[in-house]
């Protein structure tokens, strides 16, 4: 039996799924967080908290690096840690670098620290002449506007170390871009109370479709598991609207995407103890890198991924962590491919009707969430602002996304926001 340190994490998605898979493998979690109300607030409607489930829960300041690593140690030698992990995107350079202090398993820190930097990755891929958009980082207006014209519009602005897809904006002409750019300076601190970078990511905006490419990094060895497709809506912003496994792509622009992701790992030095999840554009110019994020995908890709393989990527998040060789066997599931399809508010008020409870015996579905009547909405501007979910199988072939887009159409004509 292993004992996880978990610091921080978000309820939603996988840190619902790290729980179980922790519990499931034999396994036990102590949890480290600077604000157990963040949690509390946001318990999980008609399910049993996560943090239930908890060896133990310890307070400290998890974003005082310098101050929380002798603290972890302390805590280590009366408790006895195997592993560390987070299912957040803001602490996964925190979890990478108590895990070295310690002497446990995991990715290099500077590895997950230049990953969770959108901009250091792009210069570390340059270096390695991994096919990416073209791209510049500056501060200054007057950088970022000359900068704009040389790479040309229409662009795609970026915050380096945000994630769900805030303040990342298409722009068409110099006023849509200094638009973005206030924005994003009025945002100078993230949800998790840390005070952000305050650079910008200007990129050549890139044709074609984007998948992802999901990973697991054990003994030196990069397995992939598989690809995922993605839908992207709500421009100008850049919403995923949906995803299916595996991917409908073609042998060659399978393979593509794959050795462009396995690139992108080696060239970050994310080889090993890691599961991962890589953006690729396939573009009529061939396959550039996106973002190469080192923890599992979310919008429960990862369930995708096990109603069609078996393979379950939070227990193999896990197994990494604790130095252990993950079990990713494929296993006959009954279903060929797998999809989710989210439902997106495009107007702000309060949710007066979502009926979805005859999706839950139709044939094919395989999760429904949506939001209960009463709830706030506001127009959505990133991946956290979803009304609920649909996921469907295909047992025959790639005919998931289909059927997932169909019944999104029923939800949506009895939507009502007012």
């Amino acid at each position: 039996m292993g004992h996880l340190l978990v610091v921080e994490s978000w309820v939603g998605s996988m840190s619902r799924l790290l729980p179980r898979a922790i519990r499931e493998g034999g396994h036990e979690f102590t949890f480290l967080t600077r604000d157990l109300h963040h949690y509390l607030r946001s318990a999980p409607e008609g399910t049993a908290h996560p943090l239930l489930g908890a060896r133990n829960i310890v307070t400290a300041d998890t974003n005082d690096l310098q101050a929380l690593l002798p603290e972890v140690e302390r805590l280590h030698a009366v408790l006895g840690f195997d592993g560390v992990l987070t299912s957040c995107d803001y602490y996964l350079p925190t979890a990478a670098r108590i895990a070295g202090r310690l002497g446990l398993p995991g990715p290099g820190p500077e590895a997950v620290e230049n990953a969770c930097r959108k901009d250091a990755t792009r210069r570390i891929l340059a270096d390695a002449g991994l096919p990416q958009p073209r791209f510049a980082v500056h501060e200054e207006w007057a950088d970022i506007a000359r900068a704009a014209r040389e790479i040309g519009y229409p662009l795609v602005v970026k915050p380096v170390d945000l994630c769900a897809g805030m303040y990342v904006r298409r722009v068409d002409d110099e006023a849509e871009l200094a638009a973005a750019f206030r924005a994003l300076a009025g945002f100078p601190v993230n949800a998790r109370g840390q005070r952000r970078a305050p650079v910008v990511l200007l990129e050549e905006l890139l044709d074609g479709p984007e998948v992802s490419v999901e990973t697991v990094s054990h003994g030196g060895a990069v397995h992939v598991v598989g690809v995922t497709d993605k839908s992207i809506g709500g421009a100008p912003a850049f919403i995923e609207t949906g995803h299916m496994f595996p991917a409908a792509l073609s042998p060659a622009d399978t393979e593509a995407a794959e050795q462009t992701a396995l690139g992108a790992l080696k060239a970050l030095g994310l080889t090993d103890g890691v599961v991962a999840h890589t953006e690729v554009k396939l573009t009529s110019a061939g396959p550039r890198v996106v973002e190469v994020n080192p923890r599992p995908a979310g919008n429960r890709i990862t369930e995708l991924v096990r109603h069609v393989t078996g393979i379950d990527l939070a227990a193999a998040f896990v197994d990494v962590a604790l130095g252990r060789t993950p079990d990713l066997r494929r296993t006959d599931t009954g279903l060929r491919s797998a999809a989710i399809g989210f439902l997106v508010p495009h107007t702000a008020g309060t949710l007066e009707a979502l009926d979805g409870t005859e999706l839950q015996d139709t044939p094919g579905v395989l999760e429904v969430q949506l939001a209960e009547p009463g709830k706030p909405v506001k127009a959505a501007g990133s991946n956290n602002e979803y009304l609920g979910h649909v996921m469907a199988g295909d047992a025959e072939g790639p005919g998931a996304r289909d059927r997932v887009e169909a019944l999104l159409a029923g939800l949506r004509a009895g939507l009502v926001i007012r």
